[in-house]
């Protein structure tokens, strides 16, 4: 914050002026022993703004546009208060800002926290975080993912609590949180769609585990995760993800593989599908996600990414897979610039969603699919 001081001083004194030359100051403002901390202070703004040509290809239905999209806009502060005490805040500018009823934050203030190192080996976490989940896909900034798989595009990754990360070995690091499952009250989230025998719990409460694994000189990595979180009383999700990365010097691969049981669905995929006002139960979903990159040029990246995503209903009695949704995107990269990291960047998504015949027969869904050309840049950009 001392930072952000100086910066609105900087802009204010040259409009307010001096009209007598008594009115100057024996002393600066800032002390210049206190202008040293300004050096542990990080600002950050990160965007990604592109212009998109999509279609939809549905049923009966069938449109299709032109636009500019901001898909991320993000301001970010974050320093170290003391030697053992760091924070971090990030608002996210392109999401609702209205004071969720649980956290009391908006959404747009994605984080929020005090990193306090207890020992070299050891830290605690306090504040509105990123979950300790598992994977690659969920390891990075949506500033640079264009399209993610179903269970990460509907899942909340920002949530208030507590964690501690232990780092045993050099090649190995473990991380466990107790969170909020969610940012507001049952009620204020499904509004009148409710599920049968559904209660507010007394805390609804998320845990999570997870583990970092480096091997062979960091040429394969994993960070897997395991957790629970009940959103309503004794029912809950189980969700799991098992992370996988390969890098060489110009090659790096990743492959996840996610599985989520919801004795409620949380996804609202399953939820939207059956469309009878009442919110699914027991629903399953299974995912691939697989991200391949290649830096053909110092100036030049091209990348792949696939996924699947299988979405299942009655998991405790019947089983019954309803859609399996598929995406592909290749994208190329061009950094124009040697000392800014400034990407222009051309993609093609393409995501199709195919039903099996008895969501078709029992409730009236049909396959879709949606194509879609982006041409824009992503500038993660350090302004002090």
């Amino acid at each position: 914050m001392i930072k952000l001081i100086f910066i609105y001083l900087l802009l204010f004194i040259p409009v307010a002026g001096f009209s007598q030359i008594n009115d100057s100051r024996a002393q600066p403002i800032i002390p210049l022993e206190k202008a040293e901390l300004l050096k542990n202070i990080t600002i950050t703004f990160d965007m990604r703004m592109e212009f998109q040509a999509y279609t939809y290809r549905g049923g009966d239905q069938y449109y299709n546009g032109l636009q500019f999209s901001n898909g991320f806009t993000a301001l970010g502060i974050a320093g170290k208060l003391h030697e053992k005490v760091n924070f971090r805040f990030r608002n996210r500018f392109n999401k609702d800002s209205d004071v969720q009823t649980l956290d009391r934050l908006g959404s747009n203030i994605e984080l929020a926290f005090i990193d306090v190192e207890i020992s070299p080996n050891f830290d605690l976490i306090l504040g509105k975080t990123y979950a300790f989940y598992g994977g690659y896909e969920y390891e990075f900034s949506a500033m640079n993912v264009l399209e993610y798989n179903d269970i990460q595009s509907n899942a909340l990754a920002f949530v208030t609590g507590a964690g501690i990360t232990y780092q045993p070995f050099e090649n190995h690091k473990f991380g466990f949180q107790t969170l909020n499952s969610r940012t507001m009250h049952y009620e204020d989230l499904y509004g009148d769609v409710v599920a049968e025998n559904i209660q507010e719990p007394d805390w609804p409460v998320a845990v999570v585990g997870n583990w970092r694994g480096s091997f062979f000189d960091g040429k394969i990595q994993t960070i897997y995760s395991l957790s629970y979180s009940n959103q309503v009383k004794k029912r809950g999700t189980y969700f799991f993800t098992l992370g996988h990365k390969y890098q060489n010097s110009n090659l790096t691969l990743m492959y996840d593989f996610n599985y989520s049981f919801e004795q409620v669905d949380t996804k609202g995929i399953m939820t939207n599908i059956l469309g009878n006002d009442q919110v699914a139960e027991d629903v399953l979903y299974i995912e691939n996600w697989l991200r391949a990159e290649y830096r053909f040029s110092p100036k030049i990246k091209g990348l792949l990414t696939l996924m699947t995503s299988n979405a299942y209903d009655d998991v405790e009695n019947e089983n019954i897979r309803m859609r399996t949704s598929y995406g592909w995107v290749p994208t190329i990269y061009y950094s124009p610039f040697k000392n800014i990291d400034l990407r222009f960047f051309l993609a093609y998504i393409g995501r199709y969603y195919d039903y099996t015949d008895y969501p078709i027969e029992n409730f009236g869904t049909s396959n879709y699919n949606r194509n879609e050309v982006r041409v824009g840049l992503i500038a993660p950009l350090l302004l002090l």
